[in-house]
């Protein structure tokens, strides 16, 4: 997948940690997959009845993708922009990949990571005295 991706379905953090919710973000597109950063793969194989590709970025960043099939193997270095795998159809109507995101092993939006997600700004809510 290169370029911007549609939204499938969005993270929707759980209310407790082991919670219902949408651990991740489903992106429309298919074909190859590519890394998006440098790192090392932490888990490549079957999870239930997918594909499943983890990579380790340091810092205690995880990212996860499904489902795929990749000959890579937990330690291979992936560097940007290598061809990681193949996006599998199954997991969505039309074809689309489920990208994760873990810091510290706690879920994180992976837009995070890509740019999707606009940096808060904190408003003033009253004047202070003298304004």
């Amino acid at each position: 997948m290169t370029g911007a991706q549609a939204i499938a379905r969005p993270y929707l953090a759980p209310a407790t940690k082991y919670g219902a919710g949408h651990r991740g973000v489903d992106l429309v597109g298919s074909g190859e997959l590519l890394a998006p950063a440098d790192g090392t793969v932490h888990f490549a194989g079957r999870v239930v009845d997918r594909g499943v590709l983890s990579i380790d970025h340091g810092g205690g960043l995880l990212s996860s993708y499904e489902p795929v099939e990749t000959e890579l193997v937990a330690g291979d270095p992936v560097h940007r922009g290598d061809v990681i795998g193949e996006i599998l159809p199954g997991h969505c109507r039309s074809p689309c990949l489920h990208l994760g995101a873990r810091v510290k092993r706690e879920y994180v939006s992976p837009l995070l990571y890509l740019g999707g997600v606009p940096r808060a700004i904190l408003l003033p809510t009253r004047r202070l005295p003298g304004e």
